[in-house]
């Protein structure tokens, strides 16, 4: 009875290794196409945000990745409009691939006016007519160390101290009340897929569904962490990925010690 028992607990236990096991390798096929042309797409980004996992879809627009019931991938590209897919039960069961239309974005031109500096000739006086901006630190990509330009703000700490005493604060809001997104940020790093396709982008909208958090906090996020509008406005997502992330560790020394 008791080499049963033995018996029927590792029957048990293999079986549920076995699920697991299965539950991590499922994945989901697809092919990204127009909504136009039907013609199929490649080099579109598709990032299973609960997982912090992506991928590119190649020439012919197929893709596979790995995901599992209720995941949602962010598809984007270059000109088309970003969209977000749920993954069900159906599509994982299923051999077959899916067709995943894209959208063309369109673009409204506006008006772009140029002024030019009244510059006199002088150094001393063209000096104090120029615009000099102050800009601060900030982390770059692939670099250990960089700077704007100018010494660090005296306030760049101040400003998340006083987050933590401030419950109303935004940084408190974003990086104390949603410590599982703050996570993916690690998971973000680690993938190579989903580094190089932030390193490609500008618009903020992969880096926002993957943080959960709107495009519009990203920002006020970088300016109260002490990131000049030069930085939020002109820094790849990878870049913003990598301040947003240097920033939380410096939430997170200063919470733990509070």
């Amino acid at each position: 009875m008791r080499y049963f028992v033995v018996f029927l607990f590792t029957l048990l236990s293999l079986s549920a290794f076995a699920q697991t096991e299965a539950k991590k390798q499922e994945s989901v096929s697809g092919t990204i196409v127009s909504d136009i042309t039907l013609r199929p797409i490649g080099g579109v980004s598709i990032i299973n945000i609960n997982r912090v996992k992506g991928t590119t879809t190649d020439a012919k627009g197929n893709f596979t990745l790995e995901a599992a019931a209720n995941d949602t991938l962010h598809v984007s590209y270059l000109g088309y409009q970003s969209i977000k897919v749920r993954v069900t039960n159906d599509w994982v069961k299923s051999a077959t691939n899916t067709k995943i239309p894209l959208t063309e974005r369109a673009y409204t031109l506006e008006e772009v006016v140029i002024n030019k500096y009244n510059l006199t000739g002088y150094l001393q006086v063209d000096s104090k007519l120029a615009p000099v901006k102050e800009n601060y630190r900030y982390a770059i990509a692939g670099i250990p160390q960089g700077y704007e330009g100018g010494e660090n703000s005296p306030t760049a700490y101040k400003k998340i101290v006083s987050a933590i005493f401030n419950p109303a604060d935004l940084l408190h809001n974003v990086f104390g009340k949603k410590p599982a997104e703050m996570r993916r940020l690690k998971e973000m790093k680690k993938d190579d897929t989903v580094r190089n396709a932030l390193a490609n982008k500008f618009d903020r909208e992969t880096l926002a569904a993957l943080l959960g958090i709107s495009k519009d906090d990203i920002a006020d996020v970088l300016t109260r962490c002490n990131y000049s509008q030069d930085f939020i406005t002109t820094a790849n997502d990878l870049q913003i990925m990598d301040a947003i992330s240097g920033c939380y560790e410096e939430y997170k020394v200063l919470h733990r010690d509070k």
